[in-house]
């Protein structure tokens, strides 16, 4: 296609469907944003059409649908063709593809050919190798970019674009755009099996980058998806279980609240009662019923590739938190730790740090007094047993706010009696110093005056 080429290094083609999609008008226009499209193109459709069919052998077939001026026939045949390119030489791919793109979007009917060319980029290019998805990328982001943000197919074109970023291992490049997804799922109408599907792939994009935190939210997204009536058919099973199973052997996921509220996930205590129970003991339970659990379920954690290692040392970290949001007072005994957790005392201060790691509990540690000083807990699970602890420690600070009360008052009393008895004593020795004056007399003996007659 040397003919293309060289136009392109001239007419600088190689971006002649690139797209600017600048939100100048976010600020202007309620924060909605505006798409400019800029083309730099020379030539007719003709014109162009025929380059490209000459460049993919079809001109036969192409030119007399051009002389008929049938150009969604021209396109057709051109897209048809286009599969072709995938076993072109590399550097001339996103040139061909660019200028397909172009002329693909003068039609009126630009869905009718999209699907097409989307399902030939999705395929491997053999030319290649290394850098084929790379190229299948672009072109794909250069379409999604130049359609119409309501456009049903846009939504095709995205997964398309999800299948290549996992085929890349490209998810970081993805991840900003992610910010518009609810959006776009807004602009697409898509129904709950689309939206669905939608966040399932973007879920394996995200878990094939080992990014499994947002994996697991896209899977809890997949899970909000299913009706009432849904909740017990197998997708809704295996998804459910996918949850809780990146959930249980997340080094990071200590909360199960999010999973226990979802309906599909209550289902599994008809249908998987083993990991229903599981999830019950991770949720709100503590380390001595995981052992009861694991004694009784050891070869069914091995089949089901259940790392026991990383679920009981989970259950230590969430035991020293349920031990220390119960505790009545702010301190913790180690020998209390070393109990509830099983270990020696020596091992408490290693778990204690591992636990405030995990932002599970916050206070510091005091060697001399073996004791562990709360100042933050959070409960695991808030029920009616927290609700009593609650009320034990409200009647407690009750108590002693009373009592703190009842100190002030009387506190408060002896200060006002004491002043009082103060003033008395003042009064006292303001009069008996008036009373040891000597009548008659103003004043010292120069003043004295005397009274008589002659």
């Amino acid at each position: 296609m040397n003919s293309l080429v060289d136009r392109d290094k001239v007419h600088h083609r190689t971006e002649i469907a690139a797209v600017l999609e600048a939100e100048i008008l976010k600020n202007h226009l309620h924060a909605q944003s505006a798409i400019m499209q800029y083309c730099f193109v020379e030539g007719t459709f003709a014109d162009l059409a025929r380059d490209l069919a000459e460049y993919l052998h079809v001109t036969a077939e192409v030119e007399p649908l051009l002389e008929a001026n049938s150009k969604d026939e021209v396109l057709k045949r051109l897209v048809t063709a286009s599969a072709a390119l995938n076993t072109y030489p590399e550097k001339e791919f996103t040139a061909a593809y660019n200028l397909l793109v172009y002329l693909v979007m003068q039609s009126p009917n630009v869905n009718m050919f999209l699907p097409r060319m989307c399902d030939s980029l999705t395929k491997p290019i053999t030319s290649a190798p290394q850098n084929g998805p790379g190229l299948a990328l672009n072109v794909l982001t250069t379409i999604f970019n130049l359609m119409q943000p309501d456009n049903d197919v846009r939504f095709n074109i995205f997964q398309a674009i999800i299948r290549q970023i996992k085929a890349c291992g490209l998810f970081e490049t993805l991840r900003p755009q992610l910010a518009k997804l609810d959006q776009w799922i807004g602009e697409w109408d898509l129904d709950e099996e689309d939206q669905r599907k939608l966040f399932g792939q973007l879920a394996d994009a995200a878990e094939d980058a080992d990014k499994r935190e947002e994996a697991y939210q896209f899977i809890l997204r997949s899970l909000r998806t299913f009706q009432s009536s849904e909740v017990s058919t197998k997708e809704a099973q295996d998804l459910s279980l996918r949850a809780l199973k990146s959930a249980l052997l997340s080094n990071t996921h200590f909360d199960f609240s999010d999973l226990t509220s979802l309906a599909p996930i209550q289902a599994l205590s008809d249908s998987h009662t083993e990991y229903s129970e599981l999830l019950e003991i991770f949720s709100e339970k503590e380390l001595e019923d995981y052992n009861d659990f694991r004694d009784e379920n050891e070869d069914w954690i091995e089949k089901e590739g259940l790392d026991n290692s990383v679920l009981h040392r989970k259950m230590r970290l969430l035991t020293l938190a349920s031990v220390a949001a119960s505790s009545n007072t702010r301190e913790l005994e180690y020998k209390r730790i070393a109990k509830a957790l099983q270990i020696p005392i020596e091992d408490v201060e290693t778990w204690i740090i591992d636990v405030i790691r995990a932002e599970l509990i916050e206070g510091r540690m005091s060697q001399q007094q073996q004791v562990f000083k709360i100042h933050k807990t959070t409960y695991r699970v808030f029920g009616e047993k927290q609700w009593r602890e609650v009320a034990t420690r409200l009647d407690t600070w009750r108590a002693s706010l009373r009592n703190i009360k009842e100190v002030i008052s009387r506190e408060r009393q002896q200060a006002e009696a004491q002043k009082e008895r103060e003033m008395h004593d003042l009064e006292r020795k303001v009069n008996g110093m008036g009373m040891g004056r000597k009548p008659g007399t103003v004043g010292g003996k120069d003043n004295m005056v005397e009274m008589g007659t002659d």
